[in-house]
C-alpha cells in the first residue's frame, strides 16, 4: 500500500514538473517572440537633435513714413526775391519751422528741411488799381539729411509786400520829354515867351503825371517771411 502511495505521488510530481517546464517554455518562447515583433512604423519617433544655439530673426522691415496729400506744413523764407531784380524760372528756399509727421506720429520731415521753390511768375503792380502785383510759386523738392526728395505741393499761403520804387532813371526821362513836349507845344500855340513857360511848366506836370501813373511797386518777400505748404501728392522717403 505504502508502495503504491509513492508510486502516484513520484508520477504526480514529474507531471507538475513537466507541467512547470512547459509553462517556462511557453514563457521563454512568448518573450522570444516579443522581442522580435517589429516596429510600429506609424509610431511617432521621439528623436531629438542635439541642442543648437538659436539664430536670432531679423527684425519686420518698418513700414515707410508717409504724408497723404493733403498735409499742411509751415516755414520762413531763406532768400529774398523782389520782382525789380528776379524772374520766373529762378529759384527761392524756405526751412520747414517744425517737424511735419505722418498718422502714426513718425517724423518724416523734420524741423530744418529746406524745401526749393521755383518762381512760375513774378510781376510788380503797375498801376493803382493793381494792389497785389503777380506771385506764383511751386515747391519742388526738400532737402533731408543731405538729401534731395521731389515733392508734389502748393504754396498755400506767402507773406510778402508792395513796395513801391519812387521815380527811376526812366521815369525821369518820362518827366524831361513831357516837359520838352510842353515847351514845343507851348511855343508853337503861345508864339511868345510867356507861352513857352507856361508850356514847359503844364508839360512837366503832364510827364510827372505819367511818371507817377506807371511807376511800378515790387512784390518783395523778405528772409523771415512766413510761408504754408500744401502736398498735393503724398510723399514718403
Amino acid at each position: 500500500m505504502q508502495t503504491r502511495y509513492l508510486t502516484i505521488l513520484a508520477a504526480l510530481t514529474l507531471a507538475a514538473c513537466g507541467k512547470g517546464s512547459s509553462d517556462a517554455a511557453k514563457a521563454d518562447s512568448l518573450q522570444r517572440d516579443l522581442a522580435m515583433a517589429p516596429a510600429d512604423s506609424s509610431a511617432a519617433l521621439n528623436d531629438r537633435a542635439a541642442d543648437r544655439p538659436s539664430t536670432p530673426r531679423p527684425p519686420a522691415p518698418r513700414p515707410a513714413s508717409a504724408l497723404a496729400a493733403g498735409t499742411e506744413f509751415v516755414g520762413s523764407a531763406l532768400d529774398s526775391i523782389t520782382s525789380r531784380r528776379n524772374k520766373a524760372g529762378e529759384t527761392m528756399r524756405m526751412t520747414v519751422s517744425a517737424d511735419v509727421k505722418d498718422a502714426q506720429g513718425r517724423t518724416v520731415i523734420p524741423a530744418g528741411s529746406v524745401v526749393a521753390l521755383r518762381i512760375d511768375v513774378l510781376a510788380p503792380a503797375e498801376n493803382d488799381n493793381d494792389k497785389t502785383g503777380k506771385l506764383q510759386l511751386t515747391p519742388t523738392s526738400v532737402q533731408i539729411g543731405g538729401q534731395s526728395y521731389a515733392i508734389s505741393a502748393t504754396v498755400d499761403s506767402i507773406k510778402y509786400s508792395i513796395v513801391g520804387r519812387g521815380v527811376t532813371a526812366g521815369d525821369a526821362a518820362k518827366v524831361g520829354a513831357g516837359a520838352v513836349a510842353g515847351g514845343v507845344a507851348g511855343r508853337v500855340i503861345g508864339g511868345n515867351r510867356r507861352g513857352t513857360v507856361v508850356g514847359a511848366v503844364v508839360g512837366a506836370a503832364a510827364g510827372a503825371a505819367v511818371a507817377s501813373n506807371t511807376n511800378d511797386r515790387d512784390v518783395v518777400i523778405r528772409p523771415g517771411n512766413y510761408m504754408r505748404i500744401r502736398l498735393s501728392g503724398a510723399f514718403s522717403r
